[in-house]
């Protein structure tokens, strides 16, 4: 989940300051995703899993512009391993501004499916 190499539905991901392909606190990014152009992002949290303590990763994301461009996002991740091998993933995304909202009117809903793929390539790639 925080190798962004294996990311799925993100284009144009790019570390300014160094760094990555794997996302860890304070990592400042930029990806491209939903037809949006490459927002900044900061990565706000980043810990891996422990004898039960879920992992969470957590990161900010803008883009500045005239208020038809605006947004200003949080995605929220919790791991948790599980008994029998098997792993849970909780994840909450919060989005400010116009673009946001008029993604959020489109019937099929493009986020709601693009995070849905998401969440299909971690397990494809968890599956190896």
């Amino acid at each position: 989940m925080t190798d962004t190499s294996e990311w799925e539905g993100v284009a144009d991901i790019s570390f300014p300051e160094g760094g990555g392909p794997v996302l860890k606190d304070g990592l400042v990014f930029r990806f491209g995703t939903f037809g949006f152009p490459p927002l900044a992002a900061l990565v706000t949290e980043s810990q891996a899993p422990a004898d039960g303590v879920p992992g969470r990763l957590s990161w900010t994301a803008k883009q500045d512009g005239a208020p038809t461009e605006k947004l200003d996002v949080l995605h929220a991740w919790l791991v948790e391993d599980l008994p029998g091998g098997r792993v849970r993933i909780l994840t909450q995304e919060t989005q400010i501004g116009r673009p946001a909202a008029a993604l959020a009117d489109e019937r099929p809903n493009p986020m709601l499916n693009g995070h849905q793929a998401w969440l299909d390539g971690l397990i494809s790639a968890a599956l190896g």
